[in-house]
């Protein structure tokens, strides 16, 4: 009896309807068939049916948290954007952390980049900030990015992963080999998501209250220690608990041990830009932090996990097209191609009308004219127009928000090669990565995880694609080269007769 009175809810329908029987469907006689009038059955059942949306392209395995922002420096002279206005200010947030290539049952530990997707409610709306626990990607061009992804998926024919697929396509593009790199030192495999560093990637740029400009990149340096699995430790773990990072994540904070990032930002200025020996703008490129220092701005806590993980983290949608006031975008192609892709991976996934969801919802004002598509949960608008201008409501463009104009430095519009002069040295930068900052311990590694990987290649063009990747890694470094050539069993003076001519 004292259990009865603790239920206070009726059991109900979807639309309010109270109901007794949830275990057994209505059929004539007690092994008779059923009625189709018991229309509970069909509600539970179609219900149940349709519980699945489609996963993620990329990104589908992920975990996430709420927390929050404060601002700790003065960054007011570079940006008006008012998640920054004043030291102690703080802003609520929602972040999602991912593998890239796995599918939703794939495992935690996988060599693989993982995404750092943050969405902060600002009062001028919600600023997504859609980066990895990387500074760089393989490619740079948005055109190749369909290719590049299917090559981390499976294969048409074996429905299986295949080194070959992978090695083949970055052997083809050498703008990877940077990204490639960190893929393969214990970078790839990072022990959970509170002991990784998150980035922006993309080049964004600033705009202060003077509308003068300067690009930016973000960096979130995680305060628990980077800390990674080796490769034998990854793969155990996958067999172990193939959730260890989502685990972990939700072990923390409900333990209390919030974990935190420091927000640091690097700031170039157009002429710099303008001046720098590589192209600013290339996502296979990083900033040297000796020219452009990092430079303090805040720091972000995690302290809520969502209390239903479909509801917040599955239905997350995150769109680098979303900068608010103060924050703008660069001649980045890759972000400018990721302006369209991902509101429209979302509208595809989620609905027109995603935004309405409440992990996406705006928690300040929000006025427009789109009307009507599935799911339309806000009011829709009720009687008011739904076309602007109109003479009935007081809605007005606020002017003091007006963008900067675009200044570009061509008016050609071609298609322009990638790595054309001055766009492809691809080299340099993964050398001094293995050279300068990697020390003996990262580059033993590095070079076993290579080899591992690279053992997987197979087929009758196996032995080109691994000579044509190798001639990657020995222009990065000749020492690299050769440990990996040695651990592949290649035979190093065909792959330096092969360098040469090429």
């Amino acid at each position: 009896m004292a259990n009865e009175k603790k239920r206070s809810k009726k059991l109900t329908t979807a639309s309010g309807i109270p109901y007794v029987e949830d275990e057994n469907t209505m059929s004539v006689g007690s092994r008779g068939p059923l009625l189709l009038q018991d229309f509970i059955l069909h509600e539970k059942m179609a219900h149940f049916n349709r519980e699945r949306i489609p996963e993620r392209v990329v990104h589908a395995k992920g975990s996430g948290a709420f927390g929050t922002f404060t601002v700790t420096h003065d960054i007011t002279k570079y940006t008006r954007a008012k998640i920054f206005s004043k030291i102690g200010k703080q802003t609520k947030l929602f972040i999602r952390f991912s593998t890239v290539g796995g599918e939703k049952g794939s495992a935690d530990t996988e060599r693989d980049p993982r995404g750092f997707a943050l969405k902060f409610y600002t009062e001028d709306g919600n600023w997504d900030l859609v980066g990895n626990n990387t500074p760089v990607f393989f490619i740079k061009d948005p055109k190749k990015f369909s290719d590049f992804i299917h090559t981390q998926k499976r294969d048409p024919k074996t429905n299986c992963k295949s080194p070959t697929m992978m090695w083949d396509f970055w052997s083809l593009n050498p703008e990877s080999l940077h990204q490639v790199m960190i893929l393969m030192s214990d970078r790839g495999t990072p022990y959970g998501y509170r002991h990784m560093d998150g980035f922006g990637s993309h080049t964004y740029s600033l705009i202060n209250d003077k509308n003068e400009m300067v690009y930016v990149k973000f960096h979130f340096k995680n305060k628990q220690g980077i800390k990674n699995f080796t490769d034998a430790e990854a793969t155990e773990m996958r067999g172990k608990d193939p959730d260890f990072a989502q685990r972990d994540l939700v072990e923390a904070i409900e333990s209390k041990q919030y974990p935190k990032w420091a927000l640091k930002i690097q700031i170039m200025t157009q002429e710099q830009a303008k001046q720098t020996p590589y192209n600013p703008f290339d996502l296979t490129k990083v900033w040297p932090h000796g020219d452009f220092p990092l430079i303090d701005v805040g720091e972000m806590e995690l302290n809520m996990i969502p209390k239903n993980f479909f509801a917040d983290v599955e239905q997350s949608a995150f769109a680098p097209a979303h900068v608010v006031d103060g924050i703008s975008y660069s001649p980045d192609k890759m972000l400018q191609g990721r302006l369209l892709s991902y509101p429209d991976a979302h509208r595809y996934r989620l609905g027109v009308n995603y935004e309405q969801i409440p992990v996406n919802k705006c928690p300040y004002m929000v006025t427009n004219y789109e009307r009507d598509g599935h799911m339309s949960v806000n009011g829709n608008g009720e009687d008011a127009p739904n076309y602007f201008p109109n003479s009935f409501d007081d809605v007005y463009p606020d002017e003091s928000y007006k963008q900067l104009p675009l200044q570009l430095d061509s008016m050609v519009a071609d298609w322009y090669d990638r790595n054309g002069e001055g766009d492809n040295d691809h080299y340099s930068q993964p050398g001094l990565l293995f050279t300068k900052a990697m020390n003996d311990y990262d580059r033993h590694n590095l070079v076993s995880n290579i080899v591992g990987a690279m053992s997987g290649i197979t087929g009758e063009k196996r032995d080109m694609i691994v000579n044509r990747q190798l001639c990657h890694f020995f222009r990065a470094d000749v020492n690299l080269g050769m440990a990996i050539a040695r651990g592949l069993g290649v035979d190093t003076d065909a792959v330096m007769k092969e360098l040469k001519h090429s």
